[in-house]
């Protein structure tokens, strides 16, 4: 999974803007004030994190090796998934949806 391809679909979300606040390298895609998602920038594979339900967090976590806590994010809310292929890119796009839904509903 290419970084273009993960930003252009997060971007493409209804009044998302990236911004850097823990500096370069790191960025943060914010729907109005509230992080949806966060991307590792220059990491091989691809390192996404997004905000989930917490049982959905935990079912994917046991199912998926790639689907591990939140890196330095709350561990009951947010999922960090290496993109490696173990998910498919409409299972990514899902989870970037309800993580999107999720902080503007």
């Amino acid at each position: 999974m290419d970084h273009k391809t993960v930003e252009d679909y997060i971007l493409s979300f209804n009044g998302t803007v990236r911004e850097y606040p823990f500096g370069e390298g790191t960025a943060v895609y914010k729907a109005g004030d509230k992080m949806f998602a966060l991307v590792a920038e220059g990491s091989e594979p691809l390192r996404l994190s997004v905000k989930g339900d917490p049982q959905l967090n935990t079912v994917l976590r046991e199912k998926y090796e790639t689907v591990m806590p939140g890196y330095h994010l709350n561990k009951k809310h947010w999922n960090t998934i290496v993109l490696s292929g173990q998910l498919a890119w409409e299972e990514i796009q899902d989870l970037i949806r309800h993580s999107y839904i999720l902080v503007t509903e």
